[in-house]
Parts: C-alpha cells; sequence; structure tokens
C-alpha cells in the first residue's frame, strides 16, 4: 500500500517535453509502496527554456532524484555539477542524483537498461556484426552498450548526413569499430549491411503510436527490400514500445528472428536510477514491470 502523502513525503520525478504519456511514474511509484518510501515520482513538464530554472528549484525541495527524458538529455549533462565518466564519453544523461556539494550528478543508466535484456538472451555477443538504425538522441547510447557488448562492427543508418557525421565526430575516438552507412530510399548499403548482421537496433521514432497519428503505428523505418536482406539466425530490437509488437518487430518475426522490444529497457534503466537514488541494492523491479505493462494495457 502507498503511503499517504504528508509534510515528510519526498519527491522525485521524470522531467520532459512531452512528458505526460510517460511510464515512469506508475512504474517508480508501484516500487516505492513496495519498498515502504514516503516518497512519491512525479512526471514534471518541462520547457528547454525553463530547464537550468526547473533543476535549480528541485535541488532547493530538497529532491531526491530526477529521470530526463527528451528533448532534455543531452541539455541537462552542460547544467550538472559533475558527471560519470559513462555519461561524459556518450554526451547524454538520464539520471540525475544529489550531489553532496550542491546541484546535480549526471549519470546514464540507459546504457545498462539497454543492456539487461540481450544479455538475457544467453548469446555471446562478442565479435558479432551490429547495425543501428538512426543517430538521434538515444544513438550514442547504444553505441555505448554495442561497444561494452563486444560488437566488432557497428555500422550506423542515418538519412541526415549532418547528423551521421556529429555522431561520427562524437563517438569514434572510443568506438573505432563504428562506421556510417548512408540510409536513401532505393539504395543497397543497407540492405548489404542488414544481410550480415547479427544484432539490429532501430533508435528511431519510426512505428511508434501517437494520439495525434493512428497510421503511425503501422509504418516501418525499413522497406520490404531491406526487410527482406534480414538473417533468421539476427536478433531484432526495437527501443519502442508502443505498440507491441512494432510492424518492424512482427515483420522481423515473420523472418524468423529474435525480437526485443524497449519496455525491458525502459524498466531496467528506471530500476537502477532508483537504486542509484535510495542507496539500496535491491529494487522490485517484477513490480515496476507489471505497473508499466499494467499502464500500457497489456
Amino acid at each position: 500500500m502507498p503511503q499517504p502523502i504528508s509534510g515528510s513525503t519526498a519527491l522525485a520525478g521524470v522531467l520532459g517535453d512531452p512528458v505526460r504519456h510517460s511510464l515512469s511514474p506508475a512504474m517508480h511509484n508501484a516500487a516505492l509502496a513496495e519498498l515502504g518510501l514516503n516518497w512519491v515520482y512525479l512526471a514534471v513538464p518541462t520547457r528547454a527554456d525553463q530547464l537550468a530554472v526547473v533543476l535549480q528549484g528541485l535541488e532547493a525541495i530538497d529532491c531526491r532524484g530526477l529521470n530526463v527524458t527528451l528533448p532534455h538529455k543531452q541539455a541537462v549533462a552542460g547544467l550538472c555539477h559533475s558527471l560519470s565518466p559513462l555519461a561524459q564519453r556518450v554526451g547524454a544523461v538520464n539520471t540525475l542524483v544529489r550531489h553532496p556539494q550542491g546541484g546535480w550528478f549526471g549519470e546514464n543508466t540507459d546504457v545498462e537498461g539497454f543492456l539487461a535484456p540481450l544479455r538475457s538472451c544467453e548469446q555471446n555477443w562478442q565479435g558479432r556484426r551490429a547495425v543501428m538504425l538512426g543517430c538521434g538522441g538515444s544513438a550514442r547510447a547504444v553505441v555505448a552498450a554495442l561497444v561494452e557488448l563486444g560488437c566488432s562492427s557497428i555500422a550506423v543508418a542515418g538519412r541526415s548526413s549532418e547528423r551521421l557525421a556529429a555522431l561520427l565526430a562524437t563517438c569514434q575516438s572510443w568506438a573505432p569499430q563504428l562506421h556510417g552507412l548512408p540510409w536513401a530510399e532505393g539504395s543497397a548499403a543497407l540492405a548489404e549491411a542488414l544481410a550480415l548482421a547479427d544484432l539490429v537496433v532501430n533508435t528511431t521514432p519510426v512505428g511508434m503510436a501517437t494520439a495525434g497519428n493512428p497510421d503511425a503505428a503501422r509504418q516501418c523505418p525499413l522497406s520490404p527490400g531491406e526487410l527482406e536482406a534480414l538473417r533468421p539466425a539476427a536478433t531484432v530490437y526495437d527501443l519502442i514500445y508502443t505498440p507491441r509488437p512494432t510492424a518492424l518487430l512482427l515483420a522481423a518475426a515473420s523472418r524468423g528472428c529474435r525480437s526485443l522490444d524497449g519496455l525491458e529497457m525502459l524498466v531496467q534503466q528506471g530500476a537502477t536510477s532508483l537504486r542509484r537514488w535510495s542507496g539500496l541494492e535491491q529494487v522490485p523491479v517484477t513490480a515496476m514491470r507489471a505497473a508499466a505493462l499494467a499502464q500500457l494495457g497489456s
């Protein structure tokens, strides 16, 4: 049972714009209730021009910790007192912990969250080939995770040559196996890379269900020809989890591929954040997963 809100109830939350759709409040409040912590976790809509003042205000009221989602993961890194080595390398922060000298300590738990379902596959990823679709907000964390897995080749397919070049410039010093793959309609380059891939990761929003666009969920980031290139032995990992499964994962499953969506990544990164804020080694991951599924109506 959750504790009644009182004058001693502590606050945690997630900053983003938009953020009202987030599953994190349901997930974290279920965990806090099971742990018996007198905290409440809220979604805090935050415009980009308000980010610094919101962080100062939440520190002033003794907020215990924060998650950060789009579009603030990179901007918030520059507002932290200091960063973990991983967050500094990736250049993106999704978890804020109170710094003992004041301000916020920035961490990135997306990498750990992304890795969790892959490690549960009981497959050795050392020396494997990966293809990543997209070079946006989640791409740097995924590259760091693929490096940690030991992938020998990481091809990044990007439709924007400028964003692709920026990603390569940021990451290639610590990810020498990373190379760019221009992604243009009718080009055979991506299909050729997919034919060799052991792991394909979609970091684009293509295929995500949205309230204002009912057709969005039927979209797939890969063309029919690119889908045909997938090997049945490949694993396809879509960071999207609405709908479940996405059009990409449905198509991958029809090819015989193992498919993973982003819900477990969300759960695991959230559990890691809660460990950081609370100082507890064990948090109720099962309750967090169940709450997220219930919120999705699964």
